[in-house]
């Protein structure tokens, strides 16, 4: 499953997810972690010092190989520097799965050893000074997008992505890529804000959304929250000293995590299940499609100086039965 944790700055998606990672690797799930965040914070809150975290390759450094890694034998992708972060897949496209050996994990992942298991974790790499004035983190985010595009995971399998602060993931096609959104918000007006906007989208798109409640301290905060988003509460989290020694640096071993937040760590997990039998990859391929087309006419076209709508292969449907027959690794 493909999930997303999206939320305002400071609302905790980012130790919310490196939780719910925890929790994942704790039960020896397979799973691929993904900061996607313009602050990159997540390999952090998993443990990693800040010279470990620091030297984590970059997706966006990558972007090259991973474009020449993923076309493949694409006869409708004639090179690398063609494909935009929307570019979907098609026959002869190589397609990503998440527990395989490949040329973009060997550059993009690096193995974290938790508590009780291990992960990949994936980052796009940080903002720099040297990106003022010339790029904007869109272009930051596109190598994760494009892998999304390519990605083909089972059951018990898990990329569990730290999005970015806000809504800048609807500035693209990426919101809808995920087979569940975790929208965590605080009790406040500023708190439900992102989730307003998150449920507008996800409602046009057949996106599945539930809300995190985040720093819940008593009834009046929990009434508040289920006053404003209703039926797309699905649980809530409060205070934790496991988690304030964790972001001191000196945290506990998971399995010390308070029981009600282990018990909502699970009820996300079930709820993350639940969507593998929801899946459409007819739709999720259509509205790859969809953005990518968009994409193509608003900019990509003039980028590239093509039209990149012969990219798209009408007789192609991403899904496991495509991972069976995409393009062989390059020898």
């Amino acid at each position: 499953m493909k999930i997303a944790f999206a939320g305002k700055g400071g609302s905790g998606k980012t130790t919310l997810s490196s939780l719910f990672i925890r929790h994942l690797a704790a039960q020896q799930a397979r799973v691929v972690a993904v900061d996607a965040d313009i602050n990159q914070h997540l390999g952090a809150a998993l443990g990693l010092d800040e010279h470990e975290a620091g030297r984590l390759p970059a997706m966006g450094a990558h972007l090259a190989l991973i474009k020449e890694y993923l076309r493949g034998t694409n006869p409708r992708i004639t090179s690398a520097e063609k494909m935009i972060k929307t570019t979907p897949p098609g026959r002869g496209s190589r397609l990503l799965r998440v527990v395989e050996d490949n040329p973009v994990f060997d550059a993009c992942a690096r193995t974290v050893l938790l508590d009780d298991g291990r992960i990949r974790l994936m980052a796009t790499g940080p903002f720099t000074e040297s990106d003022l004035g010339v790029a904007c983190y869109h272009s930051k985010v596109g190598a994760v997008e494009l892998c999304l595009n390519h990605l083909v995971d089972g059951p018990d399998e898990y990329v569990v992505v730290d999005m970015t602060a806000g809504s800048d993931s609807f500035a693209s096609g990426m919101f809808t890529r995920f087979d569940m959104t975790f929208l965590v918000a605080e009790p406040t007006r500023k708190g439900v804000s992102v989730y307003r906007q998150y449920r507008d989208y996800a409602r046009d798109f057949g996106v599945a959304l539930r809300v995190v409640g985040n720093k819940i301290q008593g009834p009046d905060d929990l009434g508040f929250l289920r006053e404003e988003v209703g039926d797309d509460l699905l649980v809530t989290v409060g205070h934790s000293d496991w988690v304030r020694s964790m972001e001191k640096g000196r945290p506990p071993r998971f399995a010390e995590l308070e029981e009600p937040n282990h018990a909502a760590l699970r009820t996300l997990r079930q709820a993350a299940d639940a969507s593998y039998a929801r899946r459409d990859w007819v739709r999720y391929t259509r509205q790859m499609v969809h953005f990518h087309l968009k994409n193509a006419e608003s900019w990509g076209n003039a980028k590239t100086g093509s039209d990149l709508a012969a990219q798209v292969d009408p007789g192609f449907v991403l899904g496991e039965q495509a991972a069976q027959v995409s393009a062989p690794q390059p020898a």
